[in-house]
């Protein structure tokens, strides 16, 4: 631009109006270069870049000039994720644009995120351009797309967190399941799934869909055989009940049935309502802290959780919540469904009765056993934030206080919040 003044003032419009050439979200932001010089190596530079495009191997000159200009590394973060996303599906949606080498997932700040590699970095600025800001699923699961400053991934295991593409014979790892093929080939088969159709749109699931499948109204295809039953080890068997897995695993999904091992007390089976919900719950509870022990969640090979046989007692070790009036996820489309979060020291608190205080609520959460850092009421009171030290701390306040009986018959509503205070 001519002036700074008319750069600023570019930014500043086109930041509140994101412009669009030919349906592509177009984003400014400033250089920083202070001018552009159009000497003879500037154009050259240019003739390369373009010229790439028409060469299927570029020479190491080439490749020198694109590693300058970005990497072929993305790091991906998925936000709003309120429906599972997997490592087959990110492989399913990027490999439209090049051949996908690796990818590593992991959780940071609770989000889920990635990072990918792409055999080219042109493919890595195409699939950039095309997908950041587009939604996986209509309104949820938002992808956030970065170039890293990585520029090679280290890949150790092929499993449900990391692949090498490249590299098939690696091990799985230590304790983690390596990843079911049948989901992949699931959600590829399925026409309501976004993995058919890019480039235009990522052709998503309608928002109703999405939540309806998630609540296991919906199988998707070749995904209905899969197990909803999850094998949760290493509880502390002195204090865990099935109503504590219940009302945790009730976080992500519907939970039918908890059955607590009559010999092997540290371990427990639960049944979900469906696998995209056992998976979510996994995703999300494997290696959290649960009185005080690091638990490890895996699908398990069961298909059902049987309950005891009549007359028999198991010391209350099986629990029926087939018919339970707790579960979250009951009506199709619910807005909970938008409000899935990893666990995090922050809660979000509703149906909190008018005349109960802040003072009261961080007196119920101190003695749940934790030390309240923070609390911020909503406008109308009747929802809250409540942040704990530890996310074991609010974990275990989630447990203890869901469904806790304020007076009046109005019951707290707890879980956890994406939002700090």
């Amino acid at each position: 631009m001519g002036t700074e003044e008319a750069a600023i003032t570019m930014v500043n419009y086109y930041t509140t109006v994101t412009p669009h050439i030919r349906n592509v979200p177009v984003f400014i932001q400033y250089s920083n270069h202070k001018e552009l010089k159009t000497d003879a190596s500037n154009q050259r530079t240019q003739a390369v870049l373009q010229a790439v495009s028409a060469v299927q191997s570029p020479s190491s000159d080439v490749q020198e000039i694109l590693a300058a200009a970005c990497s072929p590394v993305l790091r991906i973060i998925i936000d709003n994720m309120f429906y599972p996303v997997t490592l087959d599906v990110l492989q399913q949606i990027f490999s439209k644009f090049g051949t996908v080498m690796k990818i590593i997932t992991f959780t940071k700040n609770n989000q889920f995120q990635a990072l990918l590699q792409f055999s080219d970095p042109v493919n890595a600025q195409q699939a950039k351009l095309a997908l950041d800001g587009q939604n996986i699923y209509n309104s949820c699961c938002t992808l956030r797309i970065d170039f890293s400053k990585l520029v090679n991934l280290n890949v150790k295991y092929n499993n449900d967190k990391s692949r090498d593409y490249t590299r098939p014979e690696l091990p799985a790892g230590d304790g983690q399941p390596s990843l079911d093929p049948t989901v992949a080939a699931a959600f590829s088969k399925d026409s309501n799934s976004l993995l058919g159709k890019i480039p235009g749109a990522l052709n998503p699931l309608s928002a109703a869909a999405a939540a309806a499948a998630a609540a296991g109204r919906v199988a998707l295809a070749g995904q209905a055989g899969s197990s909803g039953v999850l094998l949760v080890s290493n509880l502390n068997e002195e204090m865990v009940t099935p109503q504590s897995l219940f009302t945790l695993f009730g976080v992500y999904g519907d939970v039918q049935r908890v059955k607590i091992l009559y010999n092997k007390k540290d371990s427990a089976l639960i049944q979900m309502s469906d696998s995209n919900q056992a998976q979510l719950a996994m995703s999300h509870l494997n290696g959290q802290k649960m009185y005080g022990k690091i638990i490890r969640v895996t699908l398990s090979k069961h298909q059902t959780v049987a309950l005891p046989r009549d007359g028999l007692d198991d010391q209350g070790l099986t629990k029926d919540y087939a018919n339970s009036p707790l579960h979250r996820f009951k009506k199709p489309g619910s807005k909970n469904f938008q409000n899935i979060f990893p666990p995090s020291a922050t809660l979000h608190l509703s149906n909190i009765p008018q005349d109960v205080t802040e003072d009261d609520l961080r007196l119920l959460f101190s003695n749940a056993g934790g030390t309240v850092k923070a609390f911020k009421f909503f406008q109308d009171r009747k929802m809250a934030l409540i942040q704990m030290s530890t996310v074991e701390e609010a974990i275990q306040a989630l447990i203890d206080l869901h469904n806790y009986n304020m007076g009046g018959n109005q019951h707290l509503r707890v879980s956890f919040s994406k939002s700090t205070i």
